[in-house]
């Protein structure tokens, strides 16, 4: 196995289960040192024991609420003093609630827009000094086809992720002179524990469970492409096509669609 990440210090949010555990896995098998962070602590901590005793290198953990800013901010600022620069971010904590916008709740929306957006955008404006003092790094945003093709039950949740790809792409031009490297990562519904909150109802689920991803090759596809100059990384690829015949034709895809858009 290529160790190109050896002695590399990567921060990971929403570390303790699906994409960022594997994240986690695939960076200590190439050497990188994880720094996790997630609010489960006792998932963190069996995480961190299994890659240190797996592949003898260090991956420390930190409990963290990302919808309180100023504790995640707190949280930020120890990791920072204690570890030192940060050679790569990626900013894999997400949320959702899917409903319709007359029937959801306000506490819901909040959270999904301090998680997905507020959170993510706190991170790498802490980190981004480091990176551009060491003129390297890489910001990686875990995005969302939902960010590129809206459904009904999802509406603040794709504002979310559009918010997400919108400014990864304007930050990718900020940086690339100085060396930093931003990449978005555009997902289609993965096999995670992301529905449970998403739609405790699981019809979603059960109505994709045939072309979901697995989180496994989902993380496997981040690392290997950590430290290249890659702009985007979208899979499924039959859903990348979608998207991008979306923004030709928005209002035939919008009415061909309409069924399956409406399977949440």
């Amino acid at each position: 196995m290529k160790r190109h990440l050896s002695g590399r210090k990567i921060l990971i949010t929403g570390a303790s289960s699906g994409i960022g555990m594997y994240l986690a896995i695939h960076v200590a098998r190439r050497g990188g040192i994880p720094i996790l962070a997630a609010r489960s602590v006792d998932r963190l901590r069996i995480i961190s024991q299994h890659v240190q005793q797996e592949f003898e290198v260090p991956c420390y953990w930190y409990e963290a609420d990302l919808s309180n800013d100023a504790d995640w901010k707190d949280v930020i600022d120890r990791i920072c003093f204690e570890h030192g620069p940060i050679d790569a971010l990626i900013n894999n904590a997400g949320m959702a609630v899917f409903d319709y916008v007359s029937e959801a709740k306000w506490q819901d929306i909040d959270r999904m827009l301090a998680v997905n957006v507020k959170s993510l955008i706190r991170t790498t404006h802490q980190l981004l000094p480091h990176f551009l003092n060491q003129k390297q790094g890489h910001v990686v945003n875990i995005a969302s086809q939902a960010g590129k093709i809206a459904t009904p039950r999802s509406s603040v949740y794709s504002a979310s992720k559009h918010a997400v790809i919108g400014f990864t792409n304007a930050l990718r031009m900020e940086v690339e002179k100085d060396g930093v490297y931003v990449t978005s990562v555009n997902l289609g519904p993965v096999r995670t524990n992301f529905f449970k909150s998403a739609d405790p109802s699981g019809g979603y689920e059960k109505a994709v469970e045939n072309v979901m991803l697995d989180p496994n090759k989902v993380a496997l596809s981040v690392v290997k492409h950590l430290f290249t100059k890659r702009r985007e990384i979208n899979l499924p690829a039959w859903m990348d096509s979608g998207s991008k015949a979306y923004q030709l034709a928005p209002g035939l895809v919008e009415r061909g669609l309409k069924r399956q858009f409406s399977k949440k």
